[in-house]
């Protein structure tokens, strides 16, 4: 393909970062609204977060078993039936009186949402080396702009329409994307084609162990995206539960505080392009450990308190959306035939330091309150900034 500055290619950036948002968006709509589909499926509660588990669930076996096959079958095709998954899901999604279509179909819809991650390395794919940090800093912010609107547009359309409207609205746009898909993007068929995909998914263990970047990078990020989970788990509890008494509406409208992780990540992708990768970086986990840092000083109820916390929020998801670029490009840079799998097991590692990071976030707020879930959470970035310290020191070097 031609350089990533001519029109054509800006277009595609363009249409790969709108696809990577609005497919990353299926997996929050449910978020700000589960109490009252949890009603309307007669579960009790409880058990409402059961649908969040779910898509989540979907995602991770996505991650394990779907993404590395990005390495194995031609990606143009692999992504349109995904997607053409994901319309099923949704559909099902809309329609779902009762539990077990809908929890079935919650899996389905994580599962076509993780073809985020095989659009992410096909994307680099079609560009320069030289200037690939640069385009998963654009695809990175479409991922961010379509986890922070999907929340306040379920919430929106549940007002103003119906409880399942958002899940039609999300299959309408599924298929228009299938559709321009189709006709915008080119193929590309992996060099690793002839492997089988029992050895695929082996091989992954064996990548695993022989390539340090990808174990240092996938550890720091999920020690950001703990801290990510830890603030946005605790945070709407404290909102509703405190004395800021927010209501539903109010905690989706606080969501789009970070807007800065969408505005930074181009920028740190061409800090790393521009050889300042390492700098980069520890900009990225400093900016994670300084927004926890803010937290502390919240007091609840208050005004200021609030306004310390949407800056807490924009630099951390500044931090965590500059690192997730910082460390897919570094990944990227490896060897080309195996990006898939690199992708899927560096995501992989992510999400298990997601996972911790909700499961003390929530237990520390609940029986410790806000000062100590803040401290908690400062040790997650803390201790990716002593990791990276002691690259040097062990005659780590990672490549520009």
């Amino acid at each position: 393909m031609a350089m990533v500055n001519s029109k054509s290619n800006q277009r595609l950036i363009a249409l790969l970062s709108f696809a990577i948002g609005t497919m990353a968006a299926n997996i929050y709509y449910p978020q700000p609204i589960l109490g009252l589909l949890a009603n309307s499926l007669g579960l009790r509660p409880d058990a409402a977060g059961l649908i969040m588990t779910l898509t989540q669930v979907g995602y991770g076996l996505g991650v394990l078993f779907v993404i590395p096959l990005g390495d194995l079958f031609e990606n143009k095709k692999l992504i349109l039936t995904m997607i053409l998954i994901t319309i099923v899901a949704e559909l099902v999604l809309g329609f779902s009186k009762s539990v077990i279509p809908y929890f079935m179909a919650s899996v389905l819809a994580g599962l076509g949402a993780s073809a985020v991650q095989i659009i992410v390395p096909y994307g680099t794919h079609l560009f320069d080396r030289a200037s690939r940090g640069q385009v998963l800093g654009s695809m990175m912010s479409g991922l961010m702009l379509g986890i922070m609107l999907s929340r306040p547009l379920a919430s929106l359309l549940t007002d103003l329409v119906s409880l399942h409207t958002v899940f039609f609205v999300s299959a309408a746009v599924m298929t228009l994307l299938l559709w321009k898909l189709a006709s915008a993007l080119p193929e590309r068929q992996p060099t690793s084609s002839n492997l089988k995909y029992s050895s695929l998914i082996w091989s992954m263990k064996t990548l695993f162990i022989t390539t340090p970047i990808l174990r240092r990078r996938g550890l720091y990020q999920a020690l950001m995206f703990g801290a990510f989970c830890l603030f946005w788990t605790v945070v709407p509890l404290m909102l509703v539960q405190s004395k800021f008494n927010f209501s539903q509406k109010q905690v989706a409208l606080f969501a789009l505080a970070g807007l800065a992780g969408a505005i930074v990540a181009p920028y740190a992708g061409k800090m790393a392009d521009q050889g300042f990768g390492r700098k980069a970086t520890i900009l990225a986990l400093a900016a994670g450990l300084v927004s926890f840092l803010i937290n502390h000083f919240v007091v609840e109820g208050t005004w200021w308190s609030l306004t310390l916390l949407v800056l807490a929020a924009n630099l951390l998801d500044a931090g965590v959306s500059a690192h997730l670029v910082l460390g897919q490009r570094a990944i990227f840079m490896i060897d080309p035939n195996n990006q898939s799998r690199l992708n899927g097991l560096y995501i992989g590692m992510i999400y298990v330091g997601g996972a911790i990071g909700s499961a003390l976030g929530a237990w520390t707020y609940l029986n410790a309150g806000w000062g100590v879930a803040s401290l908690v959470g400062a040790l997650f970035p803390l201790g990716a900034l002593t990791l990276i310290s002691s690259e040097r020191l062990f005659g780590y070097q990672e490549s520009a």
